[in-house]
């Protein structure tokens, strides 16, 4: 079920709040909406998820590429526990959703349990960089639901042994049907936000990560990530000992979460986070 509330610049901002337990607020990629962990769901269902679907993405209102940040998506994603009264919360980020992770522990750290990153981390390589900069933005040029699925097989290098069905899955949940064909659930001006972030060089989130300390960590790689790096991962591991880790195999950018390696390391982070709330 979706609902809304109004962040406190008046936008009007799409979420959902199901379950009951532990407070884990998803947050999804870059062009992705709340949709981006129906997979991982049934693996929840002792926790309370709370998603949103960032400005200008899925059923959220559009307000401009200068409003498109890492920053202010933070902002609203602390109105959103505002809205709903929940002072603490574990953060699952995918991609863009960890990078506004870690911004949030950096801006109100005692408001966070934990944080899971879902291939995600302080440097990001620029291939991948590169690779979402050609789409970001654009239209697709398939006209049914069932090509695009097609097309997403092919052209998303990296990935193996997907489950039956899982691309048009996708397909129906990031793109919608117009009698011109498909488009993108999302303001195409996340295209210009998009690449003025990234202009120059790849920004450095070591300080922001550092400041997680504390925090029960965890981070999901796919084995075949073009935006994560081996090194990132064994830097980001030299830091923090104490993270859990898992590299999903037939994976690349990113993983669905429902994998078993995924749900492992996810059920042994909701207990840390547990655990740790209890002391």
């Amino acid at each position: 079920m979706t609902l809304y509330f109004h962040a406190n610049d008046g936008t009007r901002l799409a979420y959902s709040d199901e379950g009951q337990g532990l407070p884990i607020l998803c947050l999804a990629g870059l062009t992705r909406t709340m949709a981006d962990f129906d997979w991982v769901a049934p693996h929840l269902a002792d926790c309370r998820m709370i998603r949103m679907d960032y400005r200008g993405r899925g059923q959220s209102q559009w307000t401009g590429a200068d409003s498109y940040n890492v920053p202010r998506e933070a902002q609203d994603a602390f109105q959103l526990m505002d809205h709903l009264g929940v002072e603490k919360v574990a953060i699952l980020g995918t991609s863009r959703g960890g990078m506004v992770g870690i911004v949030m522990a950096a801006m109100n750290k005692a408001r966070l349990l934990g944080i899971c990153l879902n291939d995600i981390g302080p440097e990001l390589n620029r291939d991948g960089l590169d690779r979402i900069i050609d789409y970001v933005g654009r239209n697709p040029s398939a006209k049914t639901y069932e090509s695009m699925a097609n097309r997403m097989s092919r052209a998303i290098p990296g990935f193996r042994n997907v489950p039956e069905g899982r691309w048009l899955g996708d397909a129906h949940r990031h793109y919608q049907m117009t009698p011109e064909g498909l488009k993108i659930n999302y303001d195409p001006e996340l295209r210009d936000a998009f690449i003025a972030g990234f202009a120059g060089e790849s920004p450095s989130l070591w300080p922001l990560f550092d400041l997680c300390d504390g925090l029960p960590m965890a981070l999901i790689r796919g084995a075949n990530s073009d935006l994560l790096s081996v090194e990132s991962v064994q830097k980001m591991r030299g830091r923090r000992p104490d993270m859990l880790f898992t590299q999903v195999p037939d994976r690349a950018h990113v993983p669905w979460l429902d994998e078993p390696e995924s749900v492992a390391v996810i059920r042994e982070w909701v207990q840390a986070v547990r655990s740790s709330e209890s002391h």
